[in-house]
């Protein structure tokens, strides 16, 4: 954990259920912050859902929004408890190790299995000293970054290079290579090919290079008819 949260009692929160990877969280639920019980837990009010107080379910997983515009951080936990304080009740959230910054997306996101490499300059080389990439497959992608089936655990913060491939022989569908940061974490499904998937964010240089993805990813959406 990073720490108690920095947040002042009385701040409103948008809660969602969470929802499979490659779904948006409907932030439909407000909230308010009470306080902070140690670093791993926190108590907020009762949600409300048409008037009435939200049961409490504590297999259900819930992400909880706080902050403004771009700087808004989700966590993600668990209500395990109601707690009575005076005439009050409030929710114990335990939280859980997913943390991430929730970036407004502004770009069309496409979906669409693709073989991307990724790569961390800090992974040992081999024995002809190359440093080898990994293979994911990308679940949807936009210009502001794309979601990854992996089998690596990568830490939120986290910086890699990520290889998108070539579409046809067309400039525009040229492959590239591109600074990404993670974002978050979960299992993938039971089933799936891979152990995980993480969300990541493009670290642009420059605007040449955003336009250049955005040429590439409207080629790609043309060629396949997405």
């Amino acid at each position: 954990m990073a720490g108690e949260l920095k947040i002042r009692s009385g701040t409103k929160l948008s809660l969602a259920f969470d929802v499979p990877v490659g779904e948006d969280p409907q932030f439909n639920l407000i909230c308010t912050f009470a306080k902070s019980l140690d670093e791993s837990a926190f108590l907020v009010s009762v949600p409300m859902k048409e008037g009435k107080a939200l049961p409490l379910d504590e297999s259900q997983k819930l992400l909880i929004r706080y902050g403004q515009g771009e700087e808004s951080m989700i966590l993600a936990g668990y209500a395990d408890d109601i707690v009575k304080e005076g005439l009050h009740r409030y929710w114990k959230i335990r939280r859980v190790t997913e943390q991430r910054q929730f970036f407004k997306r502004a770009d069309e996101r496409l979906k669409v299995a693709l073989g991307i490499e990724y790569v961390q300059d800090t992974w040992p080389v081999n024995y002809d000293g190359i440093i080898e990439k990994e293979e994911g497959l990308s679940l949807d992608i936009s210009a502001g970054g794309l979601a990854l089936y992996l089998n690596r655990v990568f830490n939120v913060g986290e910086i890699c290079e990520v290889t998108l491939p070539n579409i046809g022989t067309s400039e525009e569908g040229a492959g590239c290579e591109l600074v990404a940061a993670v974002c978050w974490n979960r299992q993938a499904p039971k089933g799936s090919l891979y152990r995980n998937i993480c969300g990541l964010q493009f670290r642009y240089g420059d605007d040449a290079e955003k336009e250049r993805i955005r040429a590439y990813l409207s080629y790609l959406k043309k060629k396949y008819r997405l």
